[in-house]
This record gives structure tokens, sequence and C-alpha cells, in this order.
């Protein structure tokens, strides 16, 4: 019998902070860095760093929907980023490092606007939440060394997560679910 895997994608600032959270969960296949959203086919790095190419950052996210379903990642993301934040996350500003949620069904979508809704309305943020909620377009995965950087430089992706803010963030916001 042939499992029926579905994809998600998010935008959640840097990618290299969006992997683990993600690849850490049970029914998830795989989680691919890379860049979504922009105008050039095939983008380098350097290239979305210029903020020339309307690329976000972001991941994509291969999934077993009866394990790990799709409203289970919407929860998952919004505690990875700060949702108020038109300009970028944390210390990296800028467009590729905006959040969004790319939808690749209009199930998804209508999901994503429920659980977009759900966390406005809950109180936790006193500033709007601005994530857009994207069609999906072309995923392009980034070059290899972003893949799963977090396995690959544990001591400087750690340092990452507490020297831009995200790590403290996070636990400001979302440390009560973790208790």
């Amino acid at each position: 019998m042939d499992k029926q895997y579905q994809l998600a994608t998010f935008a959640g600032g840097c990618f290299w902070c969006m992997v683990k959270p993600f690849d850490e969960q049970p029914g998830i296949i795989n989680v691919i860095s890379g860049y979504t959203g922009g105008t050039v086919a095939n983008p380098t790095y350097q290239q979305v760093c210029s903020d020339t190419t309307g690329h976000y950052e972001a991941v994509q996210i291969t999934f077993d929907p009866e394990i790990f379903p799709y409203e289970k990642l919407l929860e998952l993301f919004w505690q990875q980023i700060d949702p108020t934040d038109p300009g970028g996350q944390f210390y990296d500003r800028g467009q590729s490092y905006q959040t969004a949620i790319f939808y690749h069904d209009e199930q998804q979508k209508q999901l994503a606007e429920d659980s977009k809704r759900a966390l406005a309305d809950s109180g936790r943020f006193k500033k709007p939440i601005v994530t857009p909620i994207l069609p999906a377009r072309t995923f392009y995965p980034a070059e290899e060394y972003h893949q799963h950087y977090y396995k690959k430089n544990p001591a400087h992706y750690e340092r990452y997560q507490i020297g831009s803010g995200r790590k403290g963030y996070i636990e400001e916001h979302w440390g009560d679910l973790k208790k």
C-alpha cells in the first residue's frame, strides 16, 4: 500500500532555524531548505540575500498527514516565528527573511487562514499577525551546505539561535507550551 504524502511550504526567516523543529517530529519524511516565491529560476543564496529576486528563504516539508496532520504543522510553524514582524525575522532583515505560508491546495489555504485567525484571536500577541498566506510556487532547493545545517554545524547553529534572538523570543512567547 502506497503512502499518500503531502507537501507543506513555510517561510520563517532563516531556513537553518526552520528545519530542526519539523525534522524532529513523527510523520515528517523530509525537510528541505530552499527558495520560493521569486522571479529568478534556480537562484543562488547570494542572489536571494540581495533581495532582488523576490524569493523567501523557506522550508518544504514532505509529511504523512495520517501521522502529523497539516494543522499540527501550522501550530509548529507559528511557534517558530514572530508573526507580527513584516520586515524579516529577528536579526535577519529584508524580504528574503519575511514569513509566509505557501499553500498547495484549497484545503491547506483554508486551514492556514483558520489557524492565522485563531492565533490573532488568542491574544498571545499585542500586534497584528502579518504573515501572508500565498499560493505555493516553484520551490528551489538551497545549496547542499544549507541542508540540515543544525546537524552539520551544531555549535554554530546553537549560537545563531541565541544570537539572532529567535530562541529567547520563542521561549518568551511559547515557553508555556513546553512545560
